[in-house]
C-alpha cells in the first residue's frame, strides 16, 4: 500500500492506497477501509500513484461522494494535541450550537444543546479557553463520544 498525508481544510489525513484493478480501488482513510470505485478507469493498469487520481472522482460503498466542496466545507481542526475537545456525552440531534471559533469560553458556559429521547441536554465548556474547532453543526445528527466542539 502506498501511504499519503493530505491536510484538507485544515485538517490532516492519513491515506493508504491499495491495489487497484479497473475502476475498483481500496483506500484506507485515517483507520477507516473503503471500497471505492473510480469514474474512469486509472492511467495505467495498477498504477496508484498521486497523478493517477488528479481529477478522478471517488464514491465509496455507500455512494457518497468526495469532492473538493465538501472537502473545504469541513471544520477546521485544533492543532495536534491542543485544547480540549468536548464530546456528545449521549447520541441525538445538535438543535444548536452556542459558540463561535475564536470565542472566549469559562468552565460551564453552554456550548451546545443535543435533544436526545425528546429532552434537550445542554453541553457546557469543561475548561476555560477559547474554542479553536467546531466539529458539528445544527440538525447533525451525533453518536455518543462524537466530537462537538475543542476549546483551546
Amino acid at each position: 500500500m502506498k501511504e499519503y498525508k493530505f491536510k484538507i481544510g485544515g485538517k490532516d489525513y492519513a491515506v493508504k492506497i491499495g491495489e487497484a484493478s479497473g475502476r475498483s480501488l481500496t483506500v484506507n482513510v485515517n483507520g477507516a477501509d473503503y471500497e471505492v470505485e473510480l469514474e474512469n478507469e486509472l492511467a495505467a493498469a495498477g498504477d496508484t500513484s498521486a497523478g493517477a487520481f488528479t481529477r478522478t472522482g471517488l464514491r465509496s460503498n455507500a455512494e457518497a461522494e468526495v469532492s473538493p466542496a465538501a472537502a473545504e466545507a469541513a471544520p477546521k481542526a485544533a492543532p495536534a494535541g491542543a485544547g480540549k475537545t468536548i464530546k456528545s456525552p449521549l447520541p441525538g440531534i445538535i438543535i444548536s450550537i452556542n459558540v463561535k471559533e475564536g470565542q472566549a469560553v469559562t468552565r460551564g458556559q453552554k456550548v451546545a444543546v443535543i435533544e436526545a429521547m425528546k429532552m434537550e441536554n445542554d453541553i457546557l465548556a469543561e475548561c476555560d479557553g477559547t474554542v479553536t474547532a467546531i466539529h458539528a453543526a445544527k440538525g447533525d445528527s451525533v453518536l455518543e463520544g462524537a466530537d462537538i466542539v475543542t476549546i483551546g
